[in-house]
């Protein structure tokens, strides 16, 4: 029998990139040479995907050009109105994105992969989220805005209100830390198909493909639960220490490769320090999250336990009202952004993945 210690790749390195780097050690995500927690204090949704479509930030006169080109994009084409009409009620919004963006793949989408088809796939996926949405609970349609930015239009299109400032603030941060992350499945799926030679749209519906899975793209519900379950400050400490002291697990605190806290969760902890006071859940999770980190460490010293994105994500998502069957489709929204460029960059320097597989079955005498 071969060792089997190998499958799933863990550890393999299949491809050499720009687009990010993940240090789990020194807890550390970086875009294109710049740290992503930094990126997503300070720069908005277009800013950061200008940066891992082009390699560089913007100019003004860029930034224009790009936020005119993603808006140009947001318009449903009827025939796939008519394909979203049809769909059965009961198929869940994942099933329906990755139908939607394979009735793109037209002429439009031939090899080679470039940025305006990038642009695209990721100005038009939130806008199918937002529409099947609203359809599947029988609210009329909301036309997209070319008035607002990314993520306002897309929690105005899910609402039909203009959002807030304090929750398209939040939902940014969320998206441009969401963006990109290595190569994950998703990732992966998507470069194999690439190296083959297909279209664009083929390999973001393979990446759909695996985001859908509860393994990759589940949503952070069970924080959600967690969050819902303490209810208020003042229960915080008590709740947190019976489930460590009954040996219960503390979803939303460790992750497989921060070693450390968790970049993506520190940017979410800082904006939503700014927005203390202006919404009482993101004042529950912040105060939830010191007081864990304070028991974590008296019942489990050395264990290097710390916050983890899906906590500060279920956070932001339902300060945001985002309903939970949007979580997964809400990554997938900011995902798009790192599937393509991951897209052109395999297509630029492309090998076709081809790695082999051990028999380990019988052999015939």
């Amino acid at each position: 029998m071969g060792d089997l210690k190998m499958t799933g790749l863990a550890g393999i390195v299949a491809a050499e990139t720009r687009l990010s780097m993940v240090d789990g050690e020194n807890g550390r995500l970086i875009y294109q040479g710049y740290l992503a927690k930094d990126l997503a204090l300070n720069y908005s949704f277009e800013e950061v995907a200008y940066l891992l479509l082009y390699g560089k930030l913007p100019s003004k006169t860029e930034l224009h050009g790009f936020q005119c080109k993603l808006a140009e994009n947001r318009h449903l084409p009827a025939y796939l109105i008519r394909i979203l009409n049809e769909l059965p009620e009961d198929m869940e919004v994942m099933s329906v994105l990755r139908t939607a963006i394979s009735s793109l793949g037209r002429s439009e989408f031939g090899w080679k992969p470039n940025i305006d088809q990038a642009i695209r796939l990721i100005a038009i996926t939130p806008v199918i989220v937002a529409y099947r949405y609203r359809q599947q609970h029988n609210l009329p349609i909301i036309k997209p805005s070319d008035n607002l930015n990314h993520t306002a239009n897309y929690l105005y299109m899910l609402t039909g209100e203009v959002p807030k400032d304090v929750h398209i603030r939040a939902l940014t941060v969320y998206m441009i830390l969401t963006m990109e992350h290595g190569m994950n499945a998703s990732t992966f799926a998507a470069r194999v198909v690439t190296s083959t030679h297909s279209d664009l749209a083929s390999a973001i519906v393979g990446a759909i493909g695996a985001m859908k899975g509860p393994l990759h793209g589940g949503a952070p519900t069970e924080v959600i639960q967690l969050l819902d379950e303490i209810g208020s400050l003042e229960n915080a400490e008590l709740y947190i220490r019976g489930k460590l002291e009954r040996g219960e697990l503390l979803m939303g605190f460790g992750h497989r490769v921060y070693k450390t806290t968790d970049p993506r969760a520190e940017a979410l902890r800082s904006i939503t320090s700014e927005l203390i006071g202006e919404d009482a859940w993101l004042d529950l999770a912040y105060h939830v999250e010191k007081t864990a980190i304070q028991l974590l460490d008296e019942f489990k010293p050395g264990r290097r336990l710390y916050t983890n994105v899906e906590f500060y994500a279920a956070a932001v998502l339902k300060a945001v009202e985002m309903p939970a069957e949007l979580f997964t489709p809400t990554f997938t929204v900011s995902r798009t952004v790192g599937w393509t460029a991951h897209v052109i960059e395999q297509a630029d320097n492309n090998k076709i993945f081809r790695p082999q597989s051990e028999y380990v079955g019988e052999i015939p005498s």
